[in-house]
């Protein structure tokens, strides 16, 4: 009897025993395997345009058609609008090309010993690549800005977003074979977490501004000399180090901006390196 009851009692021990190591390894795996990380740009934010308040997680990785950029300082909400340099500004030119001002900017740029960020529009490639070609040989910098200006794209599921980013950047690459291009700008700023996540994916980081001339609000400054005085005085009072400044050479009549530039260009000149995108 003491027999049987003893080996009861080391089969009950033996029991025991091995349910508290399964208990042990199941607990360990649960904890050691990784938690899905959220998605990139999404924490602090929603869709459909909302503000962003932390930044992206995750490396950006990169793409075929683009390459990453470096020793670019990113604001908390993901998106650059200063450089954070100390004795240059950069000048971006979104929407073109176009052949009505797009040479006239670059002839600017030229003659002022200048380099600026030009963001392409895709259909605007396909239909002016010796624009872009002309813009990669004088040593500026590419930004794409979607395939036509959609405002809404942002609001678009990620599949939809690759593809138009995509066949942006692949307009850009058929017209200069090898081209970089770093940077992403959403059209009107309408920023989303799902726009940001797949430009990163891509390798192109999400460009902003921090001094918007509003060339483009015709509405508000209508074209010629009332938009070249208005642009003029934004460069003036509102441009300091590190700024990157937002201007249009297509979309519109851009003929105050054209203007307002070749004042502003030789003023800007005088104080800062007028740069590309790093």
């Amino acid at each position: 009897m003491t027999r049987i009851r003893i080996a009861t009692l080391v089969a009950v021990l033996a029991t025991g025993l091995f349910l508290m190591g399964c208990g042990a390894q199941e607990s360990a795996t649960w904890h050691d395997a990784p938690v899905a990380a959220e998605p990139a740009g999404l924490a602090g934010g929603t869709a459909g345009g909302e503000p962003i308040s932390t930044p992206p997680s995750g490396s950006p990785s990169p793409s075929t058609s683009s390459s990453p950029s470096s020793n670019v300082s990113t604001p908390p909400d993901g998106i650059l609008k200063n450089t954070g340099s100390q004795t240059e500004v950069s000048l971006t030119f979104d929407d073109g090309p176009d052949p009505s001002y797009t040479p006239k900017i670059l002839e600017l740029l030229r003659n002022n010993g200048a380099k600026a960020t030009f963001c392409l529009v895709g259909v605007q490639v396909q239909q002016f690549p010796d624009l872009v070609r002309q813009i990669v040989a004088e040593g500026h910098t590419l930004c794409n800005h979607t395939w036509k200006h959609d405002l809404k794209l942002g609001t678009r599921g990620e599949q939809a977003i690759r593809a138009d980013l995509q066949r942006t950047n692949d307009a850009i690459l058929a017209a200069v074979p090898g081209a970089q291009i770093k940077y992403f700008r959403h059209p009107g700023g309408m920023w989303t977490p799902t726009a940001i996540k797949v430009a990163q994916a891509m390798g192109m980081t999400c460009a902003g501004w921090e001094v918007d001339t509003d060339d483009w609000n015709v509405a508000k400054y209508p074209a010629g000399e009332h938009m070249k005085q208005h642009v003029l005085s934004t460069l003036r009072n509102s441009v300091k180090p590190g700024s990157i400044v937002l201007a249009h050479d297509a979309g519109g009549d851009r003929r105050g901006t054209m203007a307002a530039y070749e004042i502003a260009l030789p003023e800007l000149k005088s104080k800062y390196q007028l740069v590309g995108l790093p």
